[in-house]
């Protein structure tokens, strides 16, 4: 079962290090490149701004975003602003999120997000921790995939790989990092692959930011995975 509260205690603190870590830069550090192709670091916090008040539509049942149009556009407005206005976008969106979190619900309650997808309400706070960790790592900033809570990594692990699980453009794949193990791609008796690595590289293979060189492989190549 998911627990949002202490989900939503995890963002509150994964928030307050982001906040720390970006007011130590500079209005010229937020305009430089993040690592996420054809984002500046700005971009990256105005996306992440713009996530928590998503995220509070999605709380009260309202669309997530009007289009994705819009959602890009309101990226591309604020991605520009200074650092004083990026820090106090991120921290009162945040805040929103929060109080949004901590009113009465049924956390039972299925919620619409993006493209149709469908989830839990009581998953949400999850989804905005991993926005939040790992659009930290994306800034470029000093924070990495081995800075990460050791429980979100393998949390995250798992829903990746739940994410690419019956996919049949991925092979029957096992992962493990040594000690534990997942199940992704299609569905089979056996896995034909097996994908084995520290859980910051498998988590960073699964989330679309490192290509897999740390990773060893068994049984075929290291399978290609859909976008996220």
């Amino acid at each position: 079962m998911m627990d949002h509260a202490l989900d939503l205690a995890s963002v509150r603190d994964a928030t307050e290090r982001l906040l720390t870590a970006v007011g130590k830069l500079d209005n010229a550090s937020v305009t430089e490149s993040s690592r996420l192709p054809g984002w500046s670091r700005g971009h990256v916090l105005a996306h992440l701004a713009r996530n928590a008040d998503a995220l509070v539509n999605v709380l009260e049942g309202r669309p997530m975003y009007v289009s994705g149009e819009a959602r890009d556009a309101d990226i591309e407005r604020d991605a520009p602003r200074p650092l004083a206005a990026q820090l106090a976008d991120v921290r009162e969106s945040a805040a929103r999120f929060q109080e949004t979190g901590a009113a009465p619900a049924d956390w039972s309650r299925t919620v619409a997000l993006r493209n149709g997808v469908t989830d839990s309400a009581s998953r949400v706070p999850f989804r905005r921790w991993a926005e939040v960790e790992l659009h930290h790592v994306d800034l470029g900033i000093g924070y990495e995939l081995e800075d990460l809570p050791a429980e979100f990594t393998e949390r995250e692990t798992g829903f990746l790989a739940a994410r690419f699980a019956g996919n049949p453009d991925v092979p029957p794949t096992r992962l493990t990092d040594g000690t534990r193990a997942w199940r992704t791609g299609r569905e089979a008796e056996t896995p034909e692959v097996t994908v084995t690595g520290p859980p910051a590289d498998l988590l960073g293979w699964l989330a679309g930011r490192r290509a897999g060189a740390a990773l060893t492989v068994e049984g075929g190549p290291l399978p290609m995975l859909p976008p996220l």
